[in-house]
């Protein structure tokens, strides 16, 4: 994958500018679509992937940094970044079933979660 190319280059599609009256989320999805990808930070990520935008690029890179460090961090809170992708639809990691393989590994040998975070673990083990 070129990470020199933005979503926009890489889905082949450009979306139109937001409206003036966007909030600041479409605003920002919007430009992040435009940037390289290789370019977009944890939070980046983490927003885009929360909005299932351009999962297909995005979600390698984010098990990339996950592989390295699961409790990344955003903007947000401490494993923001894992959050994002444990609540993405079911249906994503069955389509992506190597990626789902790899989150399941990931987050298998976690422990001393948060509360919050260890019951997103918890529903995206079980099946």
């Amino acid at each position: 994958m070129n990470h020199d190319r933005s979503l926009e280059e890489l889905e082949r599609d450009r979306w139109p500018v937001p409206p003036v009256d966007a909030t600041r989320l479409v605003a920002t999805a919007h430009a992040l679509r435009r940037r390289p990808i290789g370019d977009l930070t944890v939070e980046d990520m983490r927003l885009l992937i929360g909005q299932d935008i351009g999962l297909p690029h995005l979600l390698p890179l984010a098990l990339k940094v996950l592989r390295g460090n699961p409790m990344a961090e955003g903007e947000m809170y401490e494993g923001d970044l894992l959050s994002a992708l444990l609540t993405r639809h079911p249906t994503v990691w069955t389509e992506s079933s190597s990626l789902g393989l790899e989150l399941r590994m990931i987050v298998a040998g976690l422990t001393d979660l948060p509360a919050e975070l260890q019951q997103q673990v918890d529903r995206f083990l079980t099946p």
